[in-house]
């Protein structure tokens, strides 16, 4: 959460004054924000849930993906993505992110095998996936597209929101989201059909307040319904987000320029598929190596993208140890659909996805920093830099200093 203040604090005690927490029949706030959220991204319609985590689910179980089905998810992404997957019933299949960080679409093409039938592209750190080619791709081989916004709130693709691009998108409203109302979530579709199954699992009894839909057959979901409280938090966040995206790509310009020296001392910024329509919540440099990104972070308060923990597959402990459910009788590793499958998460997998990722480095912006401080962060990284590419350059040298005198011993 980057701003909140007293408009959010009026717009909750308004709702507590009015008694009116309930969204259905009683209050209003959560059918207004998904109103007007949904015209903010182009879509026309938006589902709020209990959570981003909620969200995915619901939009995969609302795209028809169960038992039988391979779902693609990039090797770098909150395990979220992935357990989602298996809470539809369905298998995710792990494939590589590219230099931008996010799900690369060769990977893709090569990863899709006879029962692949989704891809969720994830929006990582608000960084946008290279959609058209995604889309072609999708097109091309049949399959669903589900957008992974939980990270890209605010964020477009040439011009086109995060989350209308695909057949859904998922978001999260949580702590750490660009948008917050601490928790909370919602999908994003033009697709009636698609948006009435959402509803269908975020509230199985939804139909009675909202009245039954005769091309939709209910069934259980899960009780994930959205408060007033929440839909009014959401409704001011808004009215603030883009403001605040405005801001913080002007901080990620200003410092891509102050910093574009050092692309000759080895410290580049890391491309990206849509530079002047990301988040901005992070500006992404890519070093020679690992030995110089933790050299980097040091000096630097920033963080290596591979060592954020639950980010990278290698921390997903549910998906590598194959406990996909509660019950075992459930768990989509041993579905009888899900036989044939790829279901096994070989040691060494996604290595170049890994490498990438340990050489990367993320500098946090903020719309409330001022133009000192972001100097200030200019400053710093130049520094930090330097002193990470001299030692890994002495480094170096001293690897090959002993190398030619482990030659000369040999020839000796």
């Amino acid at each position: 959460m980057y701003t909140v203040g007293e408009e959010e604090i009026e717009a909750l005690a308004r709702v507590i004054r009015s008694k009116a927490l309930f969204r259905y029949g009683v209050g209003h706030e959560c059918d207004r924000f998904e109103e007007r959220y949904a015209a903010h991204l182009g879509v026309k319609h938006f589902a709020l849930s209990a959570s981003g985590s909620n969200a995915l689910v619901a939009a995969l179980v609302a795209l028809g993906i169960g038992p039988g089905d391979e779902v693609l998810i990039p090797a770098h992404t909150y395990m979220a993505t992935g357990t989602a997957v298996l809470a539809a019933g369905a298998i995710p299949v792990i494939v590589d992110v590219d230099d931008t960080i996010t799900i690369d679409p060769q990977a893709i093409e090569a990863a899709i095998g006879p029962q692949t039938r989704a891809v969720i592209p994830v929006h990582m750190w608000g960084a946008a996936c290279n959609m058209d080619a995604i889309m072609d791709i999708a097109e091309s081989k049949g399959l669903l597209v589900l957008e992974d916004v939980c990270q890209g709130i605010g964020g477009s693709y040439n011009g086109r929101k995060l989350g209308s691009i695909g057949h859904a998108g998922a978001f999260s409203f949580n702590f750490f989201k660009n948008m917050s109302g601490g928790e909370g979530g919602g999908i994003a579709t033009s697709d009636p059909k698609v948006a009435e199954r959402a509803r269908c699992y975020i509230d199985p009894c939804h139909f009675y307040w909202q009245g039954r839909n005769d091309e939709t057959k209910p069934f259980a979901g899960v009780g994930a319904r959205a408060s007033e409280l929440l839909g009014a938090m959401l409704n001011v966040q808004l009215d603030r987000l883009d403001g605040m995206i405005g801001a913080m790509r002007a901080e990620k310009k200003k410092i891509l320029s102050g910093t574009k020296h050092l692309d000759n001392l080895g410290l580049r910024a890391s491309p990206m598929n849509s530079a002047d329509h990301d988040c901005a919540t992070q500006v992404m440099f890519t070093l020679p190596n690992e030995a110089a990104a933790q050299a980097f972070v040091k000096t630097m308060p920033a963080v290596i993208a591979g060592k954020t923990g639950r980010h990278t597959f290698t921390q997903w402990d549910q998906v590598l140890m194959h406990e996909g459910a509660h019950h075992q009788a459930l768990n989509p590793y041993k579905l009888t659909e899900n036989k044939g499958l790829r279901t096994e998460y070989k040691e060494g997998m996604c290595k170049s996805s890994l490498e990438i990722l340990d050489r990367t480095v993320m500098v946090a912006t903020n719309p409330q920093h001022s133009d000192d401080e972001i100097e200030a962060i200019i400053h710093n990284i130049d520094q930090a830099a330097r002193v990470a590419l001299e030692d890994v350059a002495m480094a170096d040298v001293v690897l090959k200093n002993q190398q030619a005198v482990d030659l000369q011993k040999f020839d000796a």
